[in-house]
């Protein structure tokens, strides 16, 4: 394709890169908190042969363009929604399957509310609208859990990611998923992921989610220590006509512990 100077910004600001068959419907792949791109690898294969694939970055991780970062851009997920919105826009990409994980399954739900045109389905993996308890509402942690794993990855970002990423990715007898995990935290800049890590985990998406219009697929890991059962089941009920699907994959990163299991998951969901 012949790209304008604002594709070409879009392009180099989130790192995107295109895989697949040009032809078929666009599938986009949405990282999550301390991820980039790098974690679709092992689940892009299964759709290079029919689908028009399209990963990136979030500013601030893998190979994005760290000069873009605006604090005050990003002080919210709506700053990510805006980039998501200008990818798609950029690439001309209409019915779009946005397979978004953790943090970017709101960053999906906000850009999917303001132009859901562009969508034809939300995947989203290990989604959480809020991350700490409430009144009536289980997000998985208390406001102290939340603000002590705040204070830990300020005061040392590499060992505070050594010790987080193990637990988020689960499979304790399977070490080697938590040491790519933890390799991904490290590659991503240490003060931009602290601001992310705060907008992520004190964000509150819960209003958002009875607005979503898109089809929408709830996929709810084993045993995930940040998106636990009760707040996929949550996403469920208040997404209308949304569907919910137990994978048999553990941990918060079913598409670096069982990507065969999450590709057929959603592979089914396209037909």
């Amino acid at each position: 394709m012949t790209r304008s100077t604002e594709t070409v910004d879009v392009v180099r600001r989130n790192n995107v890169r295109e895989y697949g068959n040009p032809a078929g419907r666009p599938i986009v792949f949405a990282h999550g908190f301390g991820c980039s791109q790098e974690v679709w690898h092992a689940v892009i294969p299964y759709f290079s042969d029919d689908n028009r694939v399209i990963v990136f970055d979030h500013v601030g991780a893998g190979h994005s363009d760290l000069a873009a970062y605006d604090r005050a851009k990003y002080d919210s997920l709506h700053g990510y929604a805006d980039d998501l919105l200008e990818i798609v826009e950029a690439f001309d990409l209409d019915d779009v399957v946005l397979v978004a994980h953790s943090v970017s399954a709101m960053i999906g739900v906000l850009a999917a509310n303001r132009s859901p045109e562009r969508f034809g389905r939300l995947i989203l993996v290990g989604p959480s609208p809020r991350y700490t308890d409430d009144d009536g509402y289980v997000g998985g942690f208390t406001r102290p859990d939340i603000d002590g794993l705040l204070d830990a990855l300020d005061v040392n970002y590499l060992g505070w990611s050594e010790t987080i990423a193990p637990i988020i990715a689960g499979n304790v007898d399977r070490p080697e998923v938590g040491a790519e995990l933890t390799a991904s935290f490290c590659r991503t800049d240490p003060v931009i992921a602290g601001h992310f890590a705060r907008v992520t985990f004190l964000s509150d998406n819960r209003a958002d989610l009875a607005a979503v219009s898109v089809p929408t697929v709830v996929l709810q890991c084993s045993d995930d220590a940040i998106a636990p059962e009760a707040v996929g089941r949550y996403v469920h009920d208040a997404i209308p006509g949304s569907e919910f699907v137990q994978l048999s994959a553990s941990g918060h990163c079913p598409n670096l512990s069982d990507p065969e299991e999450l590709a057929h998951a959603i592979r089914s969901r396209l037909r």
